[in-house]
Protein backbone atom coordinates (compact mmCIF):
# COMPACT_ATOMS: atom_id res chain seq x y z
CA UNK A 1 0.00 0.00 0.00
CA UNK A 2 1.43 3.59 -0.73
CA UNK A 3 2.41 5.53 2.07
CA UNK A 4 0.04 8.55 0.50
CA UNK A 5 -2.87 6.98 0.65
CA UNK A 6 -5.24 8.28 3.09
CA UNK A 7 -7.53 6.95 5.73
CA UNK A 8 -11.06 6.39 5.07
CA UNK A 9 -13.35 8.88 4.42
CA UNK A 10 -10.65 11.27 4.73
CA UNK A 11 -10.01 13.02 1.42
CA UNK A 12 -7.58 16.25 0.25
CA UNK A 13 -9.96 19.37 -1.01
CA UNK A 14 -8.33 19.93 -4.62
CA UNK A 15 -8.44 23.89 -5.88
CA UNK A 16 -11.73 24.11 -7.76
CA UNK A 17 -13.21 22.61 -4.70
CA UNK A 18 -11.67 24.73 -2.27
CA UNK A 19 -12.41 27.63 -4.26
CA UNK A 20 -16.01 26.67 -3.83
CA UNK A 21 -16.21 25.81 -0.38
CA UNK A 22 -14.19 28.79 0.88
CA UNK A 23 -16.83 31.01 -1.23
CA UNK A 24 -19.80 29.35 0.69
CA UNK A 25 -18.41 29.51 4.05
CA UNK A 26 -17.24 33.23 3.72
CA UNK A 27 -20.82 33.88 2.65
CA UNK A 28 -22.56 31.76 5.19
CA UNK A 29 -20.51 33.89 7.74
CA UNK A 30 -21.49 37.12 6.34
CA UNK A 31 -24.97 35.88 6.35
CA UNK A 32 -25.03 34.74 10.24
CA UNK A 33 -23.36 38.41 10.66
CA UNK A 34 -26.42 40.13 8.98
CA UNK A 35 -28.72 39.04 11.70
CA UNK A 36 -26.18 40.05 14.71
CA UNK A 37 -24.31 36.46 15.03
CA UNK A 38 -21.09 36.94 16.91
CA UNK A 39 -17.92 34.99 15.33
CA UNK A 40 -16.46 32.42 17.90
CA UNK A 41 -13.46 29.69 17.39
CA UNK A 42 -13.27 26.85 20.12
CA UNK A 43 -10.32 25.34 20.10
CA UNK A 44 -9.96 22.19 18.18
CA UNK A 45 -8.79 19.47 21.29
CA UNK A 46 -10.29 19.96 24.57
CA UNK A 47 -9.77 17.89 28.03
CA UNK A 48 -12.21 15.09 27.39
CA UNK A 49 -14.52 15.88 30.18
CA UNK A 50 -15.62 19.12 28.81
CA UNK A 51 -16.35 17.99 25.08
CA UNK A 52 -18.30 15.22 26.34
CA UNK A 53 -20.12 16.88 29.67
CA UNK A 54 -23.97 16.44 29.54
CA UNK A 55 -25.49 16.41 26.30
CA UNK A 56 -22.37 15.85 24.90
CA UNK A 57 -22.24 12.03 26.02
CA UNK A 58 -23.82 11.06 23.08
CA UNK A 59 -20.89 12.41 21.00
CA UNK A 60 -18.53 9.48 23.12
CA UNK A 61 -18.29 6.99 20.15
CA UNK A 62 -17.50 9.89 17.36
CA UNK A 63 -14.61 11.56 19.43
CA UNK A 64 -11.05 10.93 18.92
CA UNK A 65 -9.40 10.12 21.67
CA UNK A 66 -5.88 11.01 22.78
CA UNK A 67 -3.22 11.29 26.12
CA UNK A 68 -2.21 14.66 26.42
CA UNK A 69 1.91 14.79 26.23
CA UNK A 70 1.85 17.84 29.05
CA UNK A 71 -0.99 16.89 31.45
CA UNK A 72 -1.40 13.00 31.39
CA UNK A 73 -5.06 13.74 30.98
CA UNK A 74 -7.73 12.72 28.39
CA UNK A 75 -7.87 14.68 25.66
CA UNK A 76 -10.43 14.86 22.80
CA UNK A 77 -10.62 16.07 18.77
CA UNK A 78 -13.99 17.88 19.03
CA UNK A 79 -16.71 15.95 17.21
CA UNK A 80 -19.38 18.63 17.85
CA UNK A 81 -18.92 22.01 18.25
CA UNK A 82 -21.88 23.08 19.97
CA UNK A 83 -20.83 22.53 23.67
CA UNK A 84 -17.82 24.14 23.59
CA UNK A 85 -20.31 26.85 22.27
CA UNK A 86 -22.08 26.35 25.10
CA UNK A 87 -19.01 26.41 27.64
CA UNK A 88 -18.19 29.94 25.83
CA UNK A 89 -21.79 31.49 26.69
CA UNK A 90 -21.44 29.97 29.96
CA UNK A 91 -18.32 30.71 31.24
CA UNK A 92 -16.44 33.71 29.36
CA UNK A 93 -19.19 35.58 27.69
CA UNK A 94 -22.10 35.23 30.63
CA UNK A 95 -24.19 37.42 29.41
CA UNK A 96 -27.21 38.35 30.93
CA UNK A 97 -29.62 38.92 27.99
CA UNK A 98 -29.59 37.48 24.47
CA UNK A 99 -26.26 36.03 22.83
CA UNK A 100 -26.00 35.26 19.22
CA UNK A 101 -22.87 33.49 18.38
CA UNK A 102 -21.83 31.36 14.99
CA UNK A 103 -19.11 28.92 14.23
CA UNK A 104 -17.62 27.61 11.18
CA UNK A 105 -14.25 25.08 11.73
CA UNK A 106 -13.80 21.83 10.97
CA UNK A 107 -14.58 18.73 13.26
CA UNK A 108 -13.37 15.20 13.30
CA UNK A 109 -16.06 11.85 13.27
CA UNK A 110 -14.73 8.49 14.24
CA UNK A 111 -17.15 7.32 11.83
CA UNK A 112 -19.01 8.41 9.14
CA UNK A 113 -22.62 8.98 8.95
CA UNK A 114 -23.16 7.38 5.47
CA UNK A 115 -21.66 5.72 2.74
CA UNK A 116 -20.25 8.61 1.30
CA UNK A 117 -19.98 10.97 4.31
CA UNK A 118 -16.58 12.57 4.99
CA UNK A 119 -15.05 12.15 8.75
CA UNK A 120 -13.76 15.43 8.25
CA UNK A 121 -16.74 17.57 8.19
CA UNK A 122 -16.61 21.86 8.09
CA UNK A 123 -18.94 22.03 10.50
CA UNK A 124 -20.94 25.70 10.65
CA UNK A 125 -23.24 26.73 13.04
CA UNK A 126 -25.76 29.26 14.60
CA UNK A 127 -26.70 29.53 17.80
CA UNK A 128 -29.00 31.85 20.35
CA UNK A 129 -28.51 31.82 23.99
CA UNK A 130 -30.94 33.51 26.11
CA UNK A 131 -34.79 33.40 24.80
CA UNK A 132 -37.52 30.54 24.93
CA UNK A 133 -39.84 32.22 23.05
CA UNK A 134 -40.63 30.94 19.67
CA UNK A 135 -39.17 34.54 18.07
CA UNK A 136 -35.73 32.61 18.50
CA UNK A 137 -36.72 29.27 17.10
CA UNK A 138 -37.75 31.24 13.77
CA UNK A 139 -35.12 33.41 13.94
CA UNK A 140 -32.90 30.51 13.81
CA UNK A 141 -35.09 28.56 11.02
CA UNK A 142 -34.97 31.68 8.96
CA UNK A 143 -31.22 32.20 9.22
CA UNK A 144 -31.09 28.46 8.20
CA UNK A 145 -33.00 29.05 5.12
CA UNK A 146 -31.09 31.94 4.14
CA UNK A 147 -28.08 30.43 4.50
CA UNK A 148 -28.76 27.71 2.28
CA UNK A 149 -30.19 30.53 -0.03
CA UNK A 150 -26.78 32.55 0.44
CA UNK A 151 -24.90 29.10 -0.48
CA UNK A 152 -26.54 28.85 -4.07
CA UNK A 153 -28.89 25.55 -3.11
CA UNK A 154 -32.12 25.52 -4.35
CA UNK A 155 -35.85 23.77 -3.92
CA UNK A 156 -35.07 23.29 -0.13
CA UNK A 157 -37.25 21.45 1.98
CA UNK A 158 -38.11 22.18 5.57
CA UNK A 159 -38.84 18.78 7.65
CA UNK A 160 -39.89 19.65 11.43
CA UNK A 161 -40.42 17.55 14.22
CA UNK A 162 -40.34 18.07 18.27
CA UNK A 163 -38.41 16.55 20.95
CA UNK A 164 -41.44 16.84 23.69
CA UNK A 165 -43.86 14.22 21.78
CA UNK A 166 -41.70 10.83 22.04
CA UNK A 167 -40.29 12.43 25.43
CA UNK A 168 -43.33 12.64 26.66
CA UNK A 169 -44.84 9.44 25.71
CA UNK A 170 -41.93 7.16 26.78
CA UNK A 171 -42.04 9.06 29.83
CA UNK A 172 -44.86 6.99 31.47
CA UNK A 173 -43.72 4.04 29.59
CA UNK A 174 -41.52 2.21 32.32
CA UNK A 175 -39.29 0.57 29.58
CA UNK A 176 -35.47 -0.17 30.86
CA UNK A 177 -32.97 1.63 28.84
CA UNK A 178 -32.53 -1.55 26.47
CA UNK A 179 -35.52 -1.77 25.30
CA UNK A 180 -36.02 2.11 25.37
CA UNK A 181 -32.96 2.42 23.10
CA UNK A 182 -34.88 -0.58 20.86
CA UNK A 183 -37.89 1.89 20.60
CA UNK A 184 -35.94 4.55 19.57
CA UNK A 185 -34.77 2.32 16.42
CA UNK A 186 -38.41 1.20 15.70
CA UNK A 187 -39.64 4.66 15.58
CA UNK A 188 -37.30 5.84 13.32
CA UNK A 189 -38.04 2.78 10.83
CA UNK A 190 -41.47 3.21 11.04
CA UNK A 191 -42.42 0.13 12.41
CA UNK A 192 -45.31 -0.29 14.23
CA UNK A 193 -45.51 -4.03 14.86
CA UNK A 194 -42.06 -3.89 16.42
CA UNK A 195 -43.25 -0.90 18.65
CA UNK A 196 -46.13 -3.33 19.52
CA UNK A 197 -44.23 -5.92 20.66
CA UNK A 198 -41.41 -3.86 22.26
CA UNK A 199 -44.52 -2.13 24.63
CA UNK A 200 -46.57 -4.65 25.01
CA UNK A 201 -46.21 -4.22 28.46
CA UNK A 202 -46.86 -0.57 28.90
CA UNK A 203 -49.46 1.08 29.49
CA UNK A 204 -52.19 0.70 26.48
CA UNK A 205 -52.29 4.37 25.71
CA UNK A 206 -48.56 5.11 25.91
CA UNK A 207 -48.45 1.79 23.05
CA UNK A 208 -51.19 3.05 20.66
CA UNK A 209 -49.70 6.40 20.97
CA UNK A 210 -46.24 5.07 19.43
CA UNK A 211 -47.70 3.07 17.09
CA UNK A 212 -49.74 6.32 15.83
CA UNK A 213 -46.60 8.20 15.75
CA UNK A 214 -45.05 6.20 12.83
CA UNK A 215 -47.96 7.64 10.55
CA UNK A 216 -48.35 11.33 11.84
CA UNK A 217 -46.02 12.58 8.69
CA UNK A 218 -47.11 15.15 6.17
CA UNK A 219 -48.39 18.25 5.42
CA UNK A 220 -49.47 20.91 8.11
CA UNK A 221 -53.17 19.12 7.83
CA UNK A 222 -51.17 16.15 9.91
CA UNK A 223 -50.97 18.02 12.74
CA UNK A 224 -54.37 18.54 13.67
CA UNK A 225 -54.84 14.40 13.30
CA UNK A 226 -51.87 14.33 15.44
CA UNK A 227 -53.98 16.14 18.13
CA UNK A 228 -56.79 13.43 17.68
CA UNK A 229 -54.26 10.47 18.46
CA UNK A 230 -51.98 11.71 20.67
CA UNK A 231 -52.83 11.84 24.14
CA UNK A 232 -54.17 15.63 25.75
CA UNK A 233 -50.83 16.02 27.35
CA UNK A 234 -50.09 19.36 27.81
CA UNK A 235 -46.59 19.25 26.36
CA UNK A 236 -47.40 17.60 23.76
CA UNK A 237 -50.71 19.87 22.76
CA UNK A 238 -48.24 22.53 23.06
CA UNK A 239 -45.09 20.87 20.62
CA UNK A 240 -48.13 20.80 18.02
CA UNK A 241 -49.78 24.18 18.41
CA UNK A 242 -45.99 25.67 18.33
CA UNK A 243 -44.79 23.73 15.11
CA UNK A 244 -47.99 24.83 13.71
CA UNK A 245 -46.95 28.55 14.65
CA UNK A 246 -43.49 28.23 13.37
CA UNK A 247 -44.71 26.73 9.86
CA UNK A 248 -46.68 29.33 9.55
CA UNK A 249 -44.63 32.55 10.39
CA UNK A 250 -41.77 30.81 8.33
CA UNK A 251 -44.01 30.76 5.30
CA UNK A 252 -42.22 28.43 3.45
CA UNK A 253 -43.11 26.72 0.19
CA UNK A 254 -41.84 23.51 1.28
CA UNK A 255 -42.97 22.25 4.67
CA UNK A 256 -43.26 18.90 6.21
CA UNK A 257 -43.07 17.09 9.76
CA UNK A 258 -42.07 13.69 11.11
CA UNK A 259 -43.89 13.31 14.52
CA UNK A 260 -41.63 10.15 14.95
CA UNK A 261 -38.03 11.75 13.63
CA UNK A 262 -35.91 11.14 16.90
CA UNK A 263 -32.41 12.22 15.16
CA UNK A 264 -30.68 13.81 17.92
CA UNK A 265 -33.48 12.98 20.53
CA UNK A 266 -31.09 12.74 23.36
CA UNK A 267 -30.19 16.42 22.37
CA UNK A 268 -32.88 18.24 21.81
CA UNK A 269 -35.56 19.12 23.83
CA UNK A 270 -38.33 21.58 21.79
CA UNK A 271 -38.96 21.70 18.23
CA UNK A 272 -36.27 20.27 15.94
CA UNK A 273 -36.04 20.92 12.12
CA UNK A 274 -33.74 19.45 9.39
CA UNK A 275 -33.69 21.42 5.61
CA UNK A 276 -33.30 18.92 2.67
CA UNK A 277 -32.57 19.66 -1.17
CA UNK A 278 -32.20 17.74 -4.18
CA UNK A 279 -28.85 16.06 -4.69
CA UNK A 280 -28.49 15.80 -1.20
CA UNK A 281 -28.27 11.97 0.56
CA UNK A 282 -28.80 13.22 3.99
CA UNK A 283 -30.32 16.46 5.80
CA UNK A 284 -28.15 19.42 4.81
CA UNK A 285 -28.43 21.41 7.94
CA UNK A 286 -30.43 20.43 11.72
CA UNK A 287 -31.31 22.19 14.24
CA UNK A 288 -33.64 23.12 16.72
CA UNK A 289 -34.46 23.59 20.56
CA UNK A 290 -31.48 22.28 23.16
CA UNK A 291 -32.18 24.32 26.82
CA UNK A 292 -30.59 21.66 28.53
CA UNK A 293 -27.16 22.43 26.46
CA UNK A 294 -25.65 24.69 29.34
CA UNK A 295 -26.82 23.04 32.48
CA UNK A 296 -23.60 20.90 32.85
CA UNK A 297 -21.65 24.28 32.60
CA UNK A 298 -23.22 25.04 35.73
CA UNK A 299 -25.84 27.64 33.39
CA UNK A 300 -29.15 26.68 31.91
CA UNK A 301 -30.81 29.02 29.96
CA UNK A 302 -32.78 28.93 26.84
CA UNK A 303 -30.72 28.03 23.70
CA UNK A 304 -31.35 26.88 19.83
CA UNK A 305 -29.44 26.68 16.83
CA UNK A 306 -28.49 24.40 13.51
CA UNK A 307 -25.43 23.49 12.43
CA UNK A 308 -24.72 22.08 8.90
CA UNK A 309 -21.72 20.62 6.61
CA UNK A 310 -19.74 23.39 4.51
CA UNK A 311 -18.32 20.47 2.53
CA UNK A 312 -21.65 18.62 2.13
CA UNK A 313 -23.37 22.47 1.02
CA UNK A 314 -20.73 22.77 -1.46
CA UNK A 315 -21.57 19.60 -2.97
CA UNK A 316 -24.88 20.27 -4.06
CA UNK A 317 -24.70 24.08 -4.29
CA UNK A 318 -25.02 25.39 -7.97
CA UNK A 319 -22.01 26.03 -9.16
CA UNK A 320 -20.67 29.58 -9.63
CA UNK A 321 -18.80 31.23 -11.91
CA UNK A 322 -15.09 32.09 -11.74
CA UNK A 323 -14.01 35.42 -10.45
CA UNK A 324 -12.25 37.53 -13.26
CA UNK A 325 -8.92 37.32 -13.27
CA UNK A 326 -6.27 39.48 -15.03
CA UNK A 327 -3.04 37.84 -16.30
CA UNK A 328 0.51 40.03 -15.88
CA UNK A 329 3.71 39.47 -17.20
CA UNK A 330 6.68 39.15 -14.93
CA UNK A 331 8.77 41.82 -14.85
CA UNK A 332 11.61 43.54 -12.34
CA UNK A 333 10.04 47.93 -13.39
CA UNK A 334 8.82 49.65 -11.06
CA UNK A 335 6.22 50.32 -13.43
CA UNK A 336 4.81 46.99 -13.84
CA UNK A 337 4.85 46.48 -9.68
CA UNK A 338 3.32 49.30 -9.19
CA UNK A 339 0.11 48.54 -11.73
CA UNK A 340 -0.11 44.97 -10.29
CA UNK A 341 -0.17 46.25 -6.76
CA UNK A 342 -2.73 48.82 -7.44
CA UNK A 343 -4.78 46.11 -9.36
CA UNK A 344 -4.66 44.03 -6.44
CA UNK A 345 -5.56 46.75 -4.02
CA UNK A 346 -8.24 47.31 -5.93
CA UNK A 347 -9.28 43.53 -5.38
CA UNK A 348 -8.32 42.15 -8.23
CA UNK A 349 -6.47 39.20 -8.64
CA UNK A 350 -3.63 39.33 -10.58
CA UNK A 351 -1.73 36.15 -11.65
CA UNK A 352 1.62 36.73 -12.96
CA UNK A 353 3.39 34.52 -15.54
CA UNK A 354 6.31 33.54 -14.84
CA UNK A 355 9.35 33.04 -17.24
CA UNK A 356 9.13 29.71 -19.11
CA UNK A 357 5.61 28.82 -18.42
CA UNK A 358 3.63 30.95 -21.04
CA UNK A 359 1.91 28.07 -22.50
CA UNK A 360 0.77 26.51 -18.89
CA UNK A 361 -2.94 25.67 -18.05
CA UNK A 362 -4.44 28.80 -16.29
CA UNK A 363 -6.52 27.62 -13.04
CA UNK A 364 -8.27 31.35 -12.61
CA UNK A 365 -9.18 31.59 -16.68
CA UNK A 366 -8.21 34.96 -17.10
CA UNK A 367 -10.08 37.18 -18.88
CA UNK A 368 -7.87 40.19 -19.25
CA UNK A 369 -4.22 40.81 -19.68
CA UNK A 370 -2.01 43.76 -18.12
CA UNK A 371 -0.20 44.89 -21.45
CA UNK A 372 1.98 47.62 -21.91
CA UNK A 373 0.90 50.18 -24.66
CA UNK A 374 2.52 53.61 -25.38
CA UNK A 375 4.43 53.05 -22.54
CA UNK A 376 1.53 52.42 -20.17
CA UNK A 377 0.34 49.59 -18.68
CA UNK A 378 -3.29 48.95 -18.97
CA UNK A 379 -6.13 46.05 -18.77
CA UNK A 380 -7.31 44.69 -21.98
CA UNK A 381 -9.51 42.38 -22.35
CA UNK A 382 -8.10 38.61 -24.17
Amino acid sequence: MSAWVLPDHIADVLPSEARHIEEIRRDLLDMARCYGYELVIPPLLEHLESLLSGTGKALDLQTFKLVDQLSGRMMGLRADSTPQVARIDAHLLNRVGVTRLCYCGPVLHTRPSGPHATREPLQFGAEIYGHSGLEADLEVLTLALDCAKAANVSAVRVDMADARIVHALLRGAWLDPATLAQVHAALAAKDASELKSLCRNAPTHVSDALQSLVTLYGDEHMLQDAQRALPALPEIQDALVQLKWLSRHLEHPSVSFDLADLRGYAYYSGAMFSLYAPGASDALARGGRYDEVGLVFGRKRPAVGFSLDVKSVAAVAAERPLRAAIRAPWGEGSALRTAIGALRQGGETVVCVLPGHESEVDEFQCDRELSQVAGQWVVKTI
